[in-house]
């Protein structure tokens, strides 16, 4: 039998009938994704029968209400940094029931992060920190559309990512990054909720809101890096930006809302050791010549930013050079010199606090700038007066910064130069020597 008897010739098609059909298919799916959007609009538009039971204490509310609740459920924020003041801040908005909530950062998640960053567990050290506040802010509300940007922000890719949202919340933890936020959020014309904590203080304001003054206004030209510390170098307790963060989200939801007293020309002041709020008054009127008189199209934002501030755009360790590879050594050459006894002076030039978390039994303990006084330097003398033999002095900090500082104001006195054999630190400092020497050796 051939193979044509085997076709059925009703069953057959010809080219034309199967374009139509194709063409038919294809227009089918057009009406339905335009029947799909349609529906999610008016999903978003209108509160379903969970979001009234969810959100029903607040709800009932005056300030927010049925209108309220569907302007939180239509609203998106975007919040950089998910760390000490974006982990709190996403987890209120979330719970609040904010439609969609971004994420920036370009960071993993680090074991001394969850003293303060409650989003990520203990588990997910070494997770990037946007994926892992995705999944903890999922878990707490399944039906908020959390957005990840996982790079670190700069005047290239903060207007295409702004743009997307509603609000922006500055949650970051360096000057260059504050920068950058004010200038996208002027020129794009986003209302900026800001916030800060170190040590037990803590600020919080609203820039660019309703025709208020923004960040340059304040601070046209940038603080020298050297006053300026963060949460690594200068410490910060866990609470304060829990408490900075919860009220960053607190001003969010108030100018979603459109509440009357949203918190702009005025700076809110957070001191926790003495559980004291104080509000102080800004000026209403732009600083003349700044970056927010100008027209949208006059704002550049693409402007050498760590330049502009002399600093970077992070918070990562920046290794200084200041000494001659002669005026250095190695953890290893540091531990040969100890194993076989040699006469060393380790002075350990940490702050007082920090040497009582943790130092090496052989060092001691002299802060780097007490190494200017007369009374710390007759003390070394006689410390090294004492050895029997002439000493080596090795100075050592947590990652070699401070430690070669110590060696230059060290060697300005001839007093102590010329009763040492030589004056080095320790390349990488305490960190290094965990890390090659002895692992159980905490860092921090």
């Amino acid at each position: 039998m051939s193979s044509s008897c085997l076709v059925n010739n009703e069953d057959t098609f010809n080219d034309e009938e199967i374009s139509r059909l194709s063409l038919e298919i294809e227009l089918l799916k057009q009406e339905l994704n335009k029947k799909t959007e349609l529906l999610k609009t008016k999903q978003k538009k209108c509160l379903t029968k969970l979001d009234v039971s969810r959100y029903s204490r607040q709800i009932i509310l005056p300030e927010i209400g049925i209108e309220g609740q569907k302007k939180l459920k239509n609203a998106s924020v975007l919040i950089i940094g998910v760390g000490g003041l974006g982990c709190p801040s996403s987890m209120y908005l979330a719970s609040a029931g904010v439609g969609t909530i971004g994420l920036v950062d370009y960071d993993e998640v680090e074991l001394n992060n969850l003293h303060r960053q409650l989003l990520h567990g203990q588990c997910n050290v070494g997770m990037r920190k946007v994926e892992s506040g995705k999944l903890s802010l999922s878990r707490m509300n399944e039906d908020v559309n959390i957005v990840v940007h996982d790079v670190q922000l700069d005047g290239y890719n903060s207007l295409d990512i702004f743009k997307q949202y509603d609000v922006i919340i500055d949650a970051s933890d360096n000057l260059v990054t504050r920068y950058i936020i004010n200038d996208t959020c002027v020129k794009a014309g986003k209302p900026l909720v800001s916030g800060s904590a170190i040590h037990c203080d803590g600020q919080l304001t609203v820039y660019n809101y309703k025709g208020s003054v923004c960040f340059r206004c304040l601070h046209p030209k940038p603080q020298s890096p050297e006053t300026i510390g963060n949460c690594a170098s200068a410490g910060v307790l866990g609470p304060v930006p829990g408490v900075i963060g919860v009220l960053q989200a607190m001003e969010t939801i108030k100018i979603i809302i459109d509440h009357p007293n949203v918190l702009y020309n005025s700076l809110l002041l957070y001191d926790g050791g003495d559980c004291n709020f104080k509000k102080i008054k800004l000026t209403n009127v732009k600083r003349a010549g700044c970056l927010c008189t100008r027209s949208t199209e006059d704002i550049v934002i693409t402007m050498d930013y760590e330049e502009f501030c002399g600093s970077k755009a992070n918070d990562k360790f920046k290794t200084l050079n200041l000494l001659n590879e002669d005026e250095r050594i190695t953890v290893i050459d540091l531990n040969k010199l100890i194993s076989q006894n040699q006469p060393c002076l380790v002075i350990d030039v940490r702050k007082n606090v920090e040497y009582d978390m943790c130092h090496l039994p052989f060092s001691v303990n002299i802060q780097l700038n007490d190494l200017k006084r007369e009374k710390t330097l007759l003390e070394l003398i006689k410390q090294i007066n004492s050895y029997s033999k002439t000493p080596n002095v090795i100075t050592i900090c947590r990652r070699g910064n401070d430690s070669q500082r110590a060696v230059k104001e060290l060697k300005k006195y001839p007093q102590i130069t010329k009763k040492v054999n030589w004056i080095k630190d320790v390349i990488g400092g305490l960190n290094e020597w965990s890390m090659k020497i002895d692992k159980t050796f905490p860092m921090y």
